[in-house]
Order: C-alpha cells, then sequence, then structure tokens
C-alpha cells in the first residue's frame, strides 16, 4: 500500500518519537530541519542518533524517515553521515532544487536510500523533471507554504491549482509513486483537513504531510478508496475475468483498458 499519511515530530523531542509510532500514520517524520533551532541542532541529531540504535524496535523502522538539514547548510553533512551509520534509508530532503545534490545525498546515504524530495521554491519548481529522475528519488512532496512566500503567492484556493499538477505529471512521467500534498495548518478543523484532502486527491496527489496526530486519520481516509470504489473496481475485475477477450460493461458503461487500469489500482490500495 502507497504511503498517505507523513507525521512530523519535531527531532529534538524524542520523548513524542513513541507517540508518533503509536498513531496510524503510515510514516514518521522526525524533523532535524524547521522543528529544531539553531542551537538544538547538533543535540538533536545526537538524540536521534541514540533513539535509532537502541530505542527503536526493529519493527518500526520502515515507518521511521528523517527530515535532514538542507543541503549546504551547516548540519547537513553530519545529519546524513549519521543516518548512514544508523542505516536509515527513508531520507526527506528539504529545498530541493538540484539533481547533482540529491544523487549525491543519495550516495552518501548508501544502498537502498528512498529520497523523498521536498519541492518547496520556485527554482524547485522550475527544476522538477531533473529532480524526479534524480538518483535515489522515490517520491516528490510539496512544500506548499514555503513555495507560496518564495512565488509571492496565496497559499490556499486556485493559486497553487498550475503547480499541484506539475507535481503530479512529473511523478508519473518519471515513474515515481504518486506525490505528497502540503499541509494543512489546522489542526482542529476535521472538515478543512477532510476537504484539502479531497482537493490533494483530486489532483491526482498519494498522500499529505501532517503536523499533528489529529490530521492523520482524517488524511488515511481521505486517500483510501471509498466502499463504492472498491465495489465498482471488484465489478470491474469479475466482469474482466469472465470474459477476458471480449467487450464488457458495466453498470452500462463499456469497459476499455484505462478503466481496466484503474479498477487495479483501486483494487491495489
Amino acid at each position: 500500500m502507497i504511503a498517505r499519511s507523513f507525521l512530523f515530530v519535531p527531532g529534538d523531542r524524542p520523548e513524542r518519537f513513541f507517540k508518533a509510532l503509536a498513531t496510524e500514520a503510515h510514516q514518521v517524520v522526525i524533523d532535524l530541519e524547521d522543528a529544531v533551532s539553531l542551537d538544538a541542532k547538533a543535540a538533536a541529531r545526537d538524540q536521534l542518533a541514540s533513539w535509532l540504535r537502541t530505542g527503536m524496535a526493529d519493527t518500526e523502522r520502515g515507518r521511521v524517515m528523517v527530515r535532514v538539514n538542507a543541503f549546504g547548510t551547516p548540519w547537513h553533512a553530519e545529519d546524513v553521515a549519521m543516518l548512514n551509520a544508523a542505516e536509515v534509508r527513508r531520507v526527506m530532503v528539504p529545498k530541493a532544487e538540484n539533481p547533482t545534490q540529491l544523487a549525491d545525498i543519495a550516495a552518501r546515504c548508501g544502498r537502498n536510500v528512498e529520497l523523498v524530495a521536498l519541492v518547496e521554491s520556485v527554482a524547485g519548481v522550475v527544476a522538477m523533471r531533473q529532480i524526479a529522475h534524480a538518483t535515489g528519488v522515490v517520491r516528490l512532496a510539496f512544500g506548499s507554504f514555503d513555495y507560496s512566500v518564495d512565488a509571492g503567492t496565496e497559499s490556499s484556493g486556485r493559486a497553487l491549482d498550475y503547480v499541484r499538477s506539475q507535481f503530479v505529471i512529473e511523478s508519473r512521467f518519471a515513474g515515481l509513486q504518486a506525490p505528497i500534498d502540503g499541509v494543512t495548518l489546522a489542526t482542529d478543523d476535521a472538515q478543512l483537513i477532510a476537504a484539502d484532502t479531497l482537493d490533494a486527491r483530486q489532483f491526482g496527489f498519494g498522500g499529505k504531510l501532517c503536523i499533528h496526530p489529529k490530521q492523520v486519520d482524517a488524511v488515511n481516509r481521505g486517500f483510501a478508496p471509498s466502499d463504492a470504489e472498491r465495489a465498482w473496481a471488484k465489478r470491474v475485475l469479475a466482469a474482466l475475468a469472465e470474459n477476458p477477450r471480449g467487450a464488457i460493461s458495466v453498470d452500462g458503461k463499456l469497459v476499455d483498458k484505462p478503466i481496466v487500469d484503474r479498477a487495479k489500482r483501486i483494487q491495489a490500495a
């Protein structure tokens, strides 16, 4: 199943790591970047390294991702070295703008690393096709608020429609999983979170960044196929199995290859 919810937790709050893992978040993103003050970054890295060695159960390792500090910052190289030593294989790279830098990070992280490239600037959007094809990158994520500040646009409504479409198009063109949409700042507005998730899904996104555990359930449900969609997919595939070579119709509509492909994606979700 494709990961849908990505829950951030501050890297300098190790007491929250287990709480985050106790949620239904598909990926817990321990954040060494924006969530940690400049004077606490080294200590946060050391605390995380200790937790990765002795505090985290091996069964949870696949759910842990780390957002490192950006390439070129004073903390980046040591962040990556620590993750390589700890054999962390899921890394979120902020300020992704340069495919060569991403390939370099992948090489330093070691074999089988999976990079999520967080695109959050105009330069990153312009270079998105190259970023999507960079070595190690398995998925794109949209840093929508940082992008809006950089571009001088609104961070909600139709202002970001064009950019969101680019994420979906470039992800598909590169053969990546569906991209991850940016955060919703409201943590107690369930209707807004559900609406934002639905909007992202309709664009073609496959997941969403979360900043609070309260957002996780709505995101997971919002990106999952509905019961009606699953039932429809089951009917399509059953009809195909009964008549694999002839024309078939389901619910009064002709079924062709794109419809079958959609049904298979729903079944696999």
